[in-house]
């Protein structure tokens, strides 16, 4: 099986393109810094074909994706900047990315007749209530520009596909790039306190684990929508901390806090990113391990 893999210098692509490579398969990674740019950790990611791409120039997707002639992309590239994202300087740019980049990748995945793995996210939802949102639920009201237009980006892929794998996840973390847990731990150094949110609720997602289940998907022809994220229950950004805290022996103090006495970003948050995962077993598939399984092993890879 040959694979297209877009964004491999974030958590995510790096993690996928690794994962390929555990099972054999031919991948070739993209994204649009001339040379590769993650972590150069000396796992296969950095050994493997890149190509420098701009999602948004519809021709060069074309051409570089019809030259490779994958059967599988993992379209794991986006704008993921969440309030640089309400700029009114950035708008059009994060649209044309997030949804103008994933039709340009889904029209050459049309052509090709190839499959197609877009990642998605809850913040296609407007957040409300406590109900764990189902995969196939159309009620969207993005809250902000960044759902938005990942929304826009999942209605193209649907649109436009048969083949097609959209997997909506929620609070990413990995090796490769900026996440929560490497905030919290830098800020827990330096600080004897730290307030945290704590009426906004949902599950951490494991980059590591996250890239098993998708090359899993892409072996099978089991199409869709899928919510994935760790198992071990829904919980606030507070009881994340105090986990994280925990497992890295810090005596830092975890103080929960509102939404609004935080203080309001420019982008509104979700309250209720919980998503329901029952389908991914329904289909046979092999759900994540517990968050808590996932931060030990993170904090072991990063070497804290």
């Amino acid at each position: 099986m040959k694979v297209f893999v877009t964004g491999v210098g974030g958590q995510l692509g790096h993690d996928v393109m690794n994962e390929l490579y555990k099972r054999g398969y031919e991948g070739t990674g993209s994204d649009i810094a001339e040379v590769y740019s993650g972590v150069a950790d000396g796992s296969a990611v950095t050994t493997a074909p890149y190509v420098s791409l701009d999602i948004t120039d519809a021709v060069a997707v074309d051409k570089t994706i019809t030259e490779i002639n994958p059967d599988v992309v993992i379209h794991c590239a986006a704008w993921t900047a969440v309030d640089m994202a309400e700029d009114d300087d950035k708008v059009e740019k994060v649209r044309a990315v997030n949804a103008g980049g994933t039709k340009n990748i889904a029209e050459v995945c049309k052509k090709l007749d190839c499959k197609m793995v877009y990642i998605s996210t809850d913040y296609v939802f407007d957040g409300q209530g406590t109900e764990p949102w189902q995969p196939d639920c159309k009620d969207y009201k993005p809250l902000n520009v960044y759902g938005q237009t990942k929304l826009e980006g999942e209605l193209a892929v649907s649109s436009i596909l048969d083949k097609y794998f959209i997997v909506r996840i929620a609070w990413v973390f990995g090796l490769n790039g900026k996440n929560f847990i490497k905030t919290m731990l830098n800020v827990g150094k330096t600080h004897d306190t730290v307030r945290v949110v704590n009426d906004q609720i949902g599950t951490p997602t494991y980059t590591y684990d996250l890239a098993r289940l998708l090359v899993d998907m892409v072996e099978t022809e089991k199409y869709g929508y899928y919510h994935a994220t760790n198992e071990g229950g829904y919980i606030s950004w507070y009881d994340f901390t105090k986990e994280i805290y925990k497992q890295a022996g810090y005596k830092t103090k975890v103080i929960p806090v509102t939404t609004e006495e935080y203080g309001l970003s420019k982008a509104a948050r979700p309250f209720n990113s919980r998503l329901d995962k029952s389908r991914l077993a329904e289909a046979g598939f092999k759900p994540l391990p517990t968050w808590q399984d996932a931060v030990s092993r993170y904090l072991k890879e990063i070497e804290y």
